[in-house]
């Protein structure tokens, strides 16, 4: 009987695929014939390729999954976090990721910011969790990354922030005294109900 490979894309948990994943997933050490069939199934309308190396069933792809596949290791995190849990009301279009590079991408009309980060930090599980098919960053970590990143920042409600867990998370960002100062200078206005 035929092996059918693309059938075996199809029935796979993942909506992106990069190209040495389907390798791994077809257990094909030869990159060159998982390339042809990729090509093939492009071109006959089977599956999108959204940019070189990175494929995807059809077009109702998760973003996120996808923002997390561009570069990896990465997690989605800052503005794009934040923003879902009420933190800041500012809107961004734009999906903001944590890697190892800092970059901007536009893939199918959708803009990627990609933050570079330490790869200790980048490396570090502390407050990310792991979703069906790709890492984001829980709303403390997301808030800690924020403030590594930027000098000066505006929160608009830290009401909904779990201080233990901005605590707990804290020490994977080597001691950083000013990020240590503004966490106590945040939590103390927050606990004044000035944020």
């Amino acid at each position: 009987m035929k092996r059918d490979y693309l059938l075996e894309l199809m029935r796979a948990k993942s909506t992106v695929f990069t190209t040495s994943e389907i390798a791994l997933l077809w257990g094909e050490s030869n990159v060159q014939m998982v390339r042809k069939k990729l090509y093939r199934y492009v071109k006959t309308g089977k599956l999108v390729s959204l940019r070189k190396g990175v494929y995807t069933k059809d077009k109702k792809y998760d973003k996120y999954e996808l923002a997390t596949k561009v570069l990896t290791p990465a997690y989605v995190s800052l503005e794009t976090v934040l923003a879902r849990a009420g933190v800041i009301f500012q809107f961004y279009g734009q999906i903001f990721v944590v890697s190892y590079l800092t970059r901007e991408v536009v893939i199918d009309g959708q803009l990627y910011s990609f933050r570079k980060i330490k790869a200790a930090i980048l490396t570090n599980r502390a407050g990310i969790e792991a979703k069906d098919n790709y890492f984001i960053a829980t709303p403390e970590r997301a808030l800690l990354d924020v403030l590594y990143l930027n000098k000066d920042y505006h929160f608009d409600n830290l009401g909904n922030i779990d201080w233990h867990k901005v605590n707990a998370i804290l020490p994977i960002y080597g001691g950083n005294k000013r990020m240590e100062r503004l966490v106590k200078n945040f939590l103390k206005a927050t606990q004044e109900g000035l944020n």
